[in-house]
């Protein structure tokens, strides 16, 4: 009977020094006593990634892609290395390899890129050998051997990729909490633990501002039906399966509340209400590369609007800039830049056969004097851009609403 692949992948707080990584190789070495093939992912040590960001940024505040994705490519260079000696120390094989020795390869987009295809026979030959492959995450190489990475939080993407090409039969994501809670549990204490999810919740809290899972990640598990096991790499416990359903009683409504403080809200005053006008604005932004969010259009009966719109709060001084440049040529009134905002949002796939859900938030929002600036729903989530300061009372009073600490 040949055994059993599972594919695991480390953040960067489960090998932040040489304590977790030995930890991280005994957790390995149980798992291959136990007769499983293993292929272990790995992030950057700790905060590694951030501190060559900020190195790069002294030398050169506007460093090429190109030379940042062969900086940041080092990062998990060292983890898998450093990891395989644990795994040699503990008296097992193992073998590291970066994201271009294992054949990931990927498009030309530095910084953001995406996979195209993994030729995956050097993991298997290693694989026969009876050793554990361990791979540098979050990064790949071009079809002419420039290196590249996958975005933030793209060990995930390798990770799931991976399981998805070996056709392991788990792909565990390790992380320095026990699963995916129904709100941060920094923030609402209350929060509990969910045993299971769908790809499509948790599609939507990871886009919306939970930082367990990267989005592109969940959308290749979803693609392929990959089951996703995230859990502690400081506990045994079992921590939440990712799966495409899950059986839960119809009263669930709500299944989670997620909060982004990472946005920023770019307003354009007395627009020409005309055929075109919010099509030179965006197209302006798309040109270069900034993806909007919520948009909000204001009727007027004076010929002039206002739209608002928000994006990543990193891109907000790049995206005023192309905004006034759009601006000017349809003569628009001011561009005005607001950084004091947050996402609030609710995510529930029982949204979709209940009434009344939007209702509910809104009057909790309400009752605790929290402005709504602007609104967006989907089948399964419905969120609200508020003030920053507010953003953490939102979340309590909305968790306790919705019933989720039960």
């Amino acid at each position: 009977m040949p055994k059993k692949l599972i594919v695991q992948k480390f953040g960067g707080s489960s090998v932040a020094n040489v304590e977790c990584i030995q930890n991280v190789a005994k957790r390995v070495v149980d798992y291959k006593k136990k007769g499983y093939n293993l292929v272990v992912v790995v992030s950057a040590l700790g905060d590694t990634t951030d501190e060559l960001i900020e190195l790069a940024n002294k030398i050169n505040p506007a460093p090429s892609e190109r030379e940042m994705d062969m900086l940041l490519s080092t990062g998990e260079q060292i983890s898998v290395a450093l990891l395989a000696m644990a795994i040699h120390k503990l008296g097992f094989e193992a073998i590291s390899f970066t994201g271009a020795q294992v054949g990931i390869i990927t498009d030309t987009s530095h910084m953001r890129a995406r996979i195209i295809k993994i030729n995956a026979d050097k993991i298997q030959e290693e694989l026969k050998k009876g050793r554990c492959v361990i791979v540098a995450g979050f990064q790949g190489v071009t079809l002419t051997q420039d290196i590249t990475t996958l975005g933030r939080g793209g060990s995930d993407l390798t990770a799931v990729a991976l399981a998805k090409e070996l056709a392991a039969s788990e792909c565990e994501i390790y992380t320095d909490v026990e699963g995916i809670y129904t709100t941060d549990p920094r923030i609402e204490p209350k929060a509990k633990k969910i045993d299971e999810i769908t790809y499509d919740e948790m599609l939507e809290m990871a886009s919306l501002g939970a930082q367990v899972m990267q989005v592109r990640s969940i959308e290749v598990a979803k693609k392929f039906n990959v089951p996703i096991h995230v859990r502690s790499s400081f506990s045994r416990k079992e921590g939440t399966m990712i799966i495409k359903e899950v059986k839960r009683m119809e009263e669930v409504i709500v299944s989670g509340v997620t909060l982004n403080k990472n946005e920023a809200k770019i307003t354009i005053c007395d627009v020409p209400d005309q055929p075109g006008a919010a099509a030179e604005i965006f197209k302006e932004l798309s040109n270069n590369g900034i993806s909007v969010d919520m948009i909000v259009q204001n009727v007027s009966h004076t010929r002039k609007t206002d739209i608002s719109f928000t994006v990543a709060l990193s891109e907000a001084l790049k995206a005023v800039r192309y905004t006034n440049k759009a601006a000017k040529k349809i003569s628009t009134g001011e561009v005005i830049l607001d950084k004091d905002i947050a996402r609030i949002s609710i995510i529930g796939v029982g949204m979709k056969s209940h009434f009344g859900v939007a209702t509910k938030m809104f009057e909790v929002l309400a009752e605790n004097k929290i402005n709504i600036e602007m609104i967006s729903t989907s089948d399964i989530s419905i969120s609200c851009i508020i003030k920053k300061k507010l953003v953490e009372t939102a979340v309590k009073a909305l968790h306790e609403k919705f019933e989720l600490g039960k």
